[in-house]
């Protein structure tokens, strides 16, 4: 298995089968690759519907949290089962377009080793203009304070080896400072333009003011782990000769 694409959803029955038919189209032919959708406390039809599309779709796999634990959470959960060396991750709710998919995973797949992730940027973000306002505020102070270089650290869409995703520390939030964590351990940073759009149908399932004061402990967070890093020694192994 070449390719493992992540998709976190909590309440997104609507958008379901729709996204599967566009990851399919991008990737089909391209790579061998499965589909891992993460089922965050779904309250709604969301894990019947992707129960029976898993009937006709042999590489559509569900994993489910029996209570929502977030995204960063069911990205982890999705990363951990994963098959594939690369794993892709997007939104479930139609905003991100899997078309933008294949460059993603190709801007890894070429990297030669350096490349740890390729991050998409979004443009002609769809959202609503207090939306759009305080991703523009969050995402200046971030690069202020840690200088990762990004200018969107929200998009979903994301491709990265897996091995180097799991060996950063996890904590809830980590999705939203990958650019930072990967720079941190020495790798390279790709970055795509993707187009936006509108999510297909329901409601979104993340707020503002519930994560304004938890994402500012987790920047500080962020900040100490990278000043506190040091260069891993060069070990190598004694051997003993008769």
């Amino acid at each position: 298995m070449a390719v493992s694409i992540v998709v976190p959803v909590r309440n997104e029955a609507g958008n379901v089968a729709p996204l599967i038919a566009e990851i399919v189209a991008a990737l089909d032919g391209r790579w061998a690759y499965e589909i891992i959708y993460v089922n965050d406390g779904s309250t709604d039809a969301t894990g019947e519907r992707l129960a029976a599309l898993m009937t006709s779709r042999a590489n559509l796999r569900q994993i489910r949290h029996a209570v929502s634990s977030g995204q960063s959470a069911a990205v982890r959960s999705g990363v951990r089962a994963a098959r594939g060396s690369i794993v892709a991750t997007l939104d479930g709710d139609g905003q991100n377009n899997p078309a933008f998919l294949p460059d993603l995973i190709a801007a890894v797949e070429h990297g030669g080793g350096r490349v740890g992730l390729a991050a998409g940027q979004r443009v002609g973000r769809k959202d609503t203009g207090f939306k759009k306002l305080q991703s523009r505020v969050a995402n200046g102070v971030r690069n202020a304070i840690l200088r990762d270089g990004t200018r969107d650290t929200g998009c979903g869409l994301k491709a990265f080896r897996r091995d180097v995703f799991l060996m950063m520390p996890y904590f809830d939030g980590l999705h939203r400072f990958l650019p930072a964590l990967v720079r941190r351990e020495g790798f390279d940073i790709a970055y795509v333009d993707v187009i936006d759009r509108p999510r297909h149908s329901g409601v979104s399932n993340y707020g503002f003011f519930d994560r304004l004061w938890i994402g500012i402990m987790d920047l500080a967070g962020v900040w100490w782990l990278i000043r506190r890093k040091k260069p891993t020694p060069v070990a190598t192994e004694v051997l003993s000769h008769d």
